[in-house]
């Protein structure tokens, strides 16, 4: 069989996993000998890495292959592929006529890629989404596409076994499985050598990673304590964290070291206890704001980010006023806010009724996103007057003379500079600021 070189651009739709992932098929794809491209009019195969969490993101998607599909008029040698959990899940659709993707492949199959690519060159559509126990890509060193060269993600485990009633991924994921911890401090360890100051350990639910065996048991704690001692010049960071596994131990490692940033994203999803049982979250709004208390406790610089849902199946306006209520309790630093979209297959789509009309989810989501862009101006007036140590991550995009980076506590923060080595870390004095953003001088 002759060698097949193709120039490959990948795009990505979703959350932080999908990115990691889209680095990971890069690696799969480099090593098979094929090119990756930064923009589509260089490709000869494009691929979408997709996401299914809400229909709006697949709506995106669709939207995005049709685009495609007018590129490939142009030219007809382009071959479309579509990867991750829209790929599992909607398989049959994409094959359709009016969408005829040429390739599906599950987040679970792209060591199969260089394979399934040797079909499609033959005119062969293909796909393969199976879901695996073991499959974590442990060994696989990620290419890093469009990388600032300052900050990078981690993958640490695979899959969800939550089954939260709304909720695709462990349909979508498979089963929860954990990385073998040796590779992930090895990934974290050449990163810092590479220049890399910041990496992100990402899973569906971070604190139920575990790795057991005879003499080497670890959990998540001792974990990012691990790659917390490869350079106090190295920052750490975690994405999600579930309320139902958030322990005081965590946060007692998070304490103890300095470079594991001071920033807990702590989905609620609701404030109802009545919702939280319909969506099968598995704790209580009392058990939440325990958690909360405990992070503010142990950790009293830490920001706090949570995911809410508008309109879940059922929601009176006192449930929805249940979480607003909680909204300002826990004071949010920031959030990401969703009108509930039913997605089929899940828990939610089989027994209950999607019975809030879209209006009404709409206004409730409004008055969600009004209040948490009220708490967000709080607390970044707050930190006005207060000395943070910002890592450098570029040139501000509204201006040449000022240059942009994060605190610990995931604050944007935007200053003046003289073009400081990117990756650097640097003081600021805050002296304004936006909901949105901080802004600052330099001190010396």
């Amino acid at each position: 069989m002759s060698k097949l070189i193709k120039k490959i651009y990948i795009e990505t739709y979703g959350c932080q996993m999908n990115f990691s992932d889209s680095e990971i098929v890069g690696s799969i794809l480099q090593k098979a000998g094929h090119e990756i491209v930064l923009s589509e009019k260089e490709a000869d195969i494009i691929f979408v890495n997709t996401c299914s969490i809400r229909d709006n993101a697949e709506q995106r998607v669709f939207k995005r292959l049709r685009e495609f599909r007018s590129l490939r008029r142009k030219n007809n040698t382009i071959k479309l592929g579509v990867l991750g959990c829209m790929a599992e899940r909607l398989k049959e659709v994409l094959t359709e006529q009016n969408i005829a993707v040429d390739l599906v492949a599950g987040p679970d199959s792209y060591r199969s890629l260089p394979d399934m690519l040797y079909q499609v060159e033959a005119g062969i559509k293909t796909v393969n989404v199976l879901l695996s126990e073991e499959e974590t890509y442990e060994e696989i060193d990620p290419v890093r596409l469009g990388s600032n060269g300052v900050s990078a993600f981690i993958s640490i485990m695979r899959g969800c076994e939550n089954f939260c009633a709304y909720c695709v991924v462990p349909y979508t994921r498979g089963k929860e499985r954990s990385r073998n911890p040796e590779t992930i401090v090895n990934e974290a360890k050449n990163l810092f050598e590479k220049g890399y100051r910041e990496i992100t350990l990402l899973g569906q639910n971070v604190n139920s990673y575990a790795w057991n065996e005879p003499q080497n048991s670890i959990n998540f704690s001792r974990l990012i304590e691990l790659v917390a001692q490869i350079s106090p010049l190295l920052r750490v960071r975690f994405a999600t964290s579930h309320p139902k596994d958030l322990s005081n131990n965590l946060l007692e490692v998070i304490c103890k070291y300095p470079n594991i940033c001071r920033s807990i994203h702590l989905p609620v999803q609701s404030g109802s206890n009545t919702v939280l049982e319909r969506m099968k979250r598995k704790y209580t709004r009392e058990w939440y704001k325990d958690r909360i208390t405990a992070i503010k406790t142990y950790i009293p610089d830490c920001s706090i980010s949570t995911d809410i849902i508008a309109g879940f199946c059922g929601e009176t306006e006192e449930e929805h006023q249940d979480t607003l209520d909680l909204m300002k309790w826990a004071g949010y630093e920031y959030a990401f806010m969703f009108k509930y979209s039913e997605r089929e297959g899940t828990f939610a789509s089989k027994k209950y009724l999607d019975d809030i009309l879209d209006d009404i989810k709409s206004k409730r989501l409004e008055e969600i996103i009004q209040l948490q862009q009220t708490l967000s101006k709080q607390s970044n007036q707050k930190d006005i007057g207060k000395i943070f140590e910002v890592l450098i991550e570029g040139i501000s995009k509204r201006s040449k003379d000022q240059q942009f980076g994060r605190t610990s506590q995931n604050k944007v923060v935007v200053f003046n500079s003289s073009n400081l080595p990117i990756g650097s870390y640097v003081n600021v004095k805050i002296t304004s600021c936006t909901p949105a953003t901080l802004k600052g001088e330099i001190i010396h």
